[in-house]
């Protein structure tokens, strides 16, 4: 009876994922709080652990109050989208927007804990409760985002390695930003491939759609007075880093793009891209699409 009425220590907000109460348990351990395998055993006498986000209203109480709680409570939450092709600093103000969060120190949390400059986030619809801090949320986010991330990296037999990944998750953000649609994603990735290997540069308008920059349209001087490396008419090969957040779909078309001897494309009157392997076929697409 002593056991069950020591105190648990916990965040007034946590966030319990899909899976059997142990998942649940070990992951609030994982999360700091006082917790211990027999309350696995406990909980699962009380009830089923809700998912989501919890509202556990304090930040210590008894050890069976706080198991209880974790059966009854939930968070009201707030949706927000992030939508694939859309850079990191842009999202982070959407959120700041939205949810009333302080941007400099959800850019701070960012600038501190994600592993790259951009493209960490997976885009997908979040719901975010209310009352949740900066650093928390970034952490939140960028936890999910790896995870699904490393699942994506499974389904192509590729081991989630950090360096590989980035590379990976830079190609894709090319394809994300340069492709009319879906189905055009793997022939854009093909045209990447090709252009590299022939060492020529990419000379991709959507590489320099980047942080900031990330809806403005490229002119002839931007590209002329841009000399950061995600510049592809100035720069041979993929940018450094990823130039924005990238789709399930934009790595699977990294991973397979299509077989083509394509080095070249134009967005056509209809707005999808008119391919060609040839400088002087291509020259006449642009005459043509621009008529």
């Amino acid at each position: 009876m002593t056991y069950l009425f020591s105190s648990v220590t916990s965040p007034k907000i946590v966030y319990i994922p899909q899976g059997s109460v142990f998942k649940s348990i070990s992951h609030l351990q994982s999360e700091g709080v006082n917790l211990y395998k027999i309350d696995a055993f406990i909980l699962r006498l009380i009830g089923q652990p809700q998912q989501g986000w919890i509202d556990v209203k304090e930040e210590k109480m008894s050890r069976i109050e706080y198991l209880y709680r974790l059966t009854t409570a939930k968070a009201a939450t707030r949706q927000i989208t992030l939508i694939p092709g859309e850079t990191s600093i842009v999202f982070l103000e959407q959120l700041s927007e939205t949810l009333s969060l302080d941007k400099e120190k959800l850019v701070s949390a960012y600038e501190t804990h994600a592993p790259y400059k951009e493209g960490n986030f997976v885009p997908d619809t979040y719901s975010i409760p209310n009352g949740i801090s900066e650093e928390d949320l970034i952490l939140h986010l960028l936890n999910e985002s790896e995870k699904k991330m490393q699942r994506w990296a499974e389904e192509h037999n590729t081991r989630f390695e950090k360096e590989k990944w980035l590379q990976i998750v830079t190609k894709a953000s090319v394809i994300q930003k340069e492709a009319a649609s879906l189905s055009d994603m793997p022939y854009v990735s093909s045209v990447i491939d090709n252009r590299i290997k022939e060492g020529m540069r990419l000379q991709m308008d959507g590489t320099l759609n980047y942080g900031e920059y990330s809806h403005q349209k490229v002119t002839a001087r931007r590209i002329r007075t841009d000399r950061t490396p995600y510049n592809t008419y100035k720069n041979k090969g993929l940018p450094q880093y990823p130039v924005c957040n990238v789709s399930k779909e934009a790595i699977d078309a990294a991973l397979n793009p299509a077989r083509t001897d394509y080095l070249y494309f134009v967005r056509g009157k209809n707005g999808e891209h008119i391919y060609s392997s040839y400088f002087s076929t291509h020259r006449k697409n642009i005459v043509n699409a621009t008529k």
